[in-house]
């Protein structure tokens, strides 16, 4: 079995190298929340330093209660002993699909990692295109055949899965089409894995939302964690909810997890329980976390549209997935290689997320515009117009140069690298 760096670490350690050595490069390229620990949970951290137990393999009671009462709010009354976390959501994941089995039905795109994931575990994965618009959830109209195809030819496939709002599309799929795949998955017998990291950060709260879990609890596992939300990447925690009566797959899941992480790291779990919690304090942080990677996005995919690529608006997260197959140089690694090597910015290809690699798609992340210091990003957190702040302009006006830039070689102008090449002192 041939495994590579996951796409997008790889390119976060080629935009740092490059920008050590002295480019500036505007980092598109990489999903960090881009954000400050808040006080409070570093506080909570720093007082359970000195937990050093393992603990239960499936998690702490006090974290896992706080994670029930997290989906019991939003109206899917959840069994702590059914809840189960580990090191981050994207362990959960990996655990999940050893635990299931079979093959699975993926979006396309879909985030990089789901697909590896089935690879490492030898699932084959299905994908199945998203409907037009829309993003996370393969179309319905097209699930159906694409199982049966499959196991006509003696494969077993035992799940699908939807990334609500998605990764890398910033889009949230219509109820209608989560209602429309339930009723498959009914059909067809497949368990649901419905990853809803990226939840809490939908940009508008009251655009529709509806899990899976909402219409077929017996049926879907969902994950989370507060990587996203609370901008918590770098301490690896996350809890996934099985449905009911899922006793075996639960016993399934924590035999894999024994073996592969033990425990989830105590400290963590501790701060982790009084995050979903979601005391006063840390629900004002999501809410001012949410209008700025709002913000940025949309400013962000204005300055695609200026030059004519096709996009629709952001609704969740900090992503869009613009298409430049219209400037006509080349497939989704073409047009990355040119945006990096010519105009210093870099994005990654959507052949990484399934895509047809001759379609110029790129996935854009946008949450390391807000600054390079903790100071100027809780500065863009706390703002009322963080799109005037001097360090987050200058990114904008920097992207809007490289893009035009871009576009003038469809054009047949001279191409020139980007002036930004100069070894100086930039902002991300």
């Amino acid at each position: 079995m041939s495994v590579t760096l996951s796409a997008t670490l790889a390119a976060n350690e080629d935009i740092d190298r490059r920008r050590r050595a002295g480019e500036r490069v505007l980092h598109l390229a990489f999903g960090e929340a881009g954000l400050p620990v808040h006080p409070a949970l570093r506080d909570r951290l720093a007082a359970a330093s000195e937990r050093n137990g393992y603990g239960p393999v499936a998690g702490a009671s006090e974290l896992r209660t706080a994670a029930a009462g997290y989906w019991t709010r939003r109206g899917l009354i959840t069994d702590p002993e059914l809840v189960v976390c580990g090191p981050g959501s994207k362990s959960l994941l990996y655990g999940l699909l050893l635990a299931i089995g079979g093959d699975i039905v993926l979006p396309m795109p879909s985030w990089v990692s789901y697909a590896a994931q089935a690879d490492l575990v030898g699932s084959r994965p299905i994908l199945v295109p998203a409907p037009p618009g829309e993003g996370g959830a393969p179309d319905p109209d097209l699930v159906a055949a694409e199982v049966l195809r499959a196991r006509a030819q003696g494969r077993t496939v035992s799940s699908l899965l939807v990334t609500l709002p998605d990764n890398p599309t910033g889009r949230l799929a219509r109820p209608e089409t989560i209602g429309r795949l339930v009723e498959i998955a009914r059909e067809l017998d497949l368990m649901i894995i419905s990853d809803e990291i990226y939840r809490d950060i939908i940009h508008d709260p009251d655009v529709p939302y509806t899990s899976p879990a909402d219409l077929a609890p017996e049926r879907t596992i969902i994950t989370t964690g507060l990587s996203k939300s609370l901008a918590l990447g770098g301490w690896r925690i996350g809890v996934a909810r099985l449905p009911a009566g899922a006793h075996t797959l639960r016993r399934s899941l924590l035999a894999v997890a024994s073996e592969i992480w033990s425990a989830p790291a105590a400290p963590v779990q501790e701060a982790a329980a009084y995050a979903f919690g979601e005391p006063p304090e840390l629900a004002d942080r999501i809410t001012r976390s949410r209008r700025l990677h709002g913000a940025v996005a949309r400013a962000v995919h204005e300055r695609f549209a200026e030059i004519g690529a096709v996009a629709p608006p952001p609704q969740g997260g900090f992503y869009l997935y613009p298409d430049l197959s219209h400037l006509r140089l080349g497939g989704s690694a073409e047009i990355t290689k040119l945006l990096l090597e010519e105009h210093g910015i870099g994005v990654l290809p959507g052949h990484a997320f399934g895509d047809d690699p001759a379609a110029a798609r790129v996935r854009v992340a946008v949450s390391l515009l807000y600054g390079d210091t903790p100071e100027e990003r809780l500065t863009a957190l706390n703002s009322a117009d963080p799109l005037k702040l001097p360090w987050i302009a200058d990114n904008l006006d920097y992207l809007s140069r490289g893009l035009k830039g871009l576009a003038l070689v469809r054009h047949g102008a001279v191409r020139e690298r980007h002036p930004a090449f100069v070894p100086t002192p930039c902002h991300s």
